[in-house]
């Protein structure tokens, strides 16, 4: 009887995805509302018992992304079984991406647990409600980290399309998939034989210049505002603030329409690792605020201190290619920091449970 079990039964337990070899996702990443309590305990529990059954010599480590402080759901129930439980965060400063350090730690992480030689060690990924574009890219990343995969593009899009085509549109405003992209392409340089992930330097983000205007208004043109998110450069404190955002003021925020050639916008802010930059809209009254594209990057990539943008390159709004023309270009403009600035390579560790 079990040498049938062997050969015959299906190895993918139900409720998982199988995404590689040793590689699973939860199929509850998919749903649309979280599940009770009770229902998903009996989940979570049938699907061990399942992976016991198929995979009895097997250990398991699950890669978790959710929005918590405190001890994931996940974590409570899996307290039962002897797995290792890692949290992450959903997002960065309103991104659904993550420090680069951190990605950092979850890629090297999930390959030594995969790499362990004589053990049959597998992954399975989770994500709480929200958390599926975040888990789609740290896939798609481990996919290429790994090279399982190649091509960026490629990869990020099989990953994607595991989900239904508006999945990702029920829980983001904005279409990530440029700065998923971005990060990417920083991931599969890690095997240019450099220092990866490189030490990211301090720069001064000057400005950013709209070498061509998207139309946000009813005359087709916008009145663009500025807010940049980074890094604390207080000693010893790792959190996240807003470093600049456009005085809300009418001298600080003017309409400028389609005859204008470019509009540049000023921040004279410093920078240093992963930054977001969203470019907004104000409106008339400048009470109303629409966000007309973000991005995302860190600045140990930044090449001749400049990065340039098209309409590619940025995160806006699921289509909306009519307010923004086939030339748009943009460049966001910076300067090396003059002044000492507080280095923050540091290693980001998410909250780690050994269950």
């Amino acid at each position: 009887m079990a040498l049938f079990r062997k050969f015959f039964l299906k190895k993918t337990p139900d409720r998982l995805l199988e995404i590689s070899e040793r590689v699973y996702v939860f199929d509850c990443c998919f749903a649309v509302e979280a599940m009770g309590e009770d229902e998903y305990r009996d989940y979570l529990s049938g699907i061990v018992a399942q992976l016991q059954d198929y995979f009895p010599d097997a250990s398991f480590m699950v890669s978790n992304f959710w929005s918590g402080d405190k001890r994931s759901r996940i974590s409570d129930v899996l307290s039962e079984y002897d797995m290792t439980v890692m949290d992450y965060p959903q997002q960065y400063e309103g991104c659904p991406l993550l420090q680069l350090e951190m990605i950092h730690h979850f890629l090297k992480s999930c390959e030594n647990w995969l790499s362990v030689e004589g053990q049959q060690n597998m992954l399975l990924m989770h994500c709480e409600r929200g958390g599926w574009p975040v888990l789609a890219f740290m896939l798609a990343g481990l996919l290429l980290y790994r090279k399982t995969y190649t091509g960026e593009h490629k990869t990020l899009e099989m990953v994607y399309k595991q989900a239904r085509r508006d999945f990702i549109q029920q829980f983001l405003k904005l279409n990530p998939q440029s700065s998923h992209l971005r990060y990417l392409h920083y991931v599969t340089r890690h095997g240019s034989g450099s220092e990866w992930p490189p030490i990211s330097r301090p720069l001064i983000l000057d400005s950013v210049v709209l070498h061509t205007l998207p139309r946000f208004d009813s005359e087709g043109g916008c009145r663009p505002y500025l807010r940049i998110h980074g890094q604390d450069s207080s000693p010893g404190n790792k959190s996240a603030k807003v470093l600049f955002e456009t005085p809300k003021t009418k001298k600080h925020l003017q309409r400028h329409g389609q005859a204008e050639v470019s509009v540049k916008i000023s921040a004279s802010c410093r920078v240093q690792g992963d930054v977001v930059l969203e470019c907004i809209h104000i409106g008339e009254k400048l009470d109303r605020e629409e966000t007309m594209f973000r991005v995302m990057f860190n600045t140990a990539f930044i090449q001749s201190n400049v990065l340039g943008l098209n309409r590619d390159d940025i995160d806006a709004a699921w289509n909306v290619n009519n307010q923004f023309p086939r030339d748009f270009r943009a460049e966001v403009l910076n300067s090396p920091a003059s002044m000492p600035f507080f280095n923050f390579h540091f290693c980001l560790s998410p909250v780690h449970y050994e269950i």
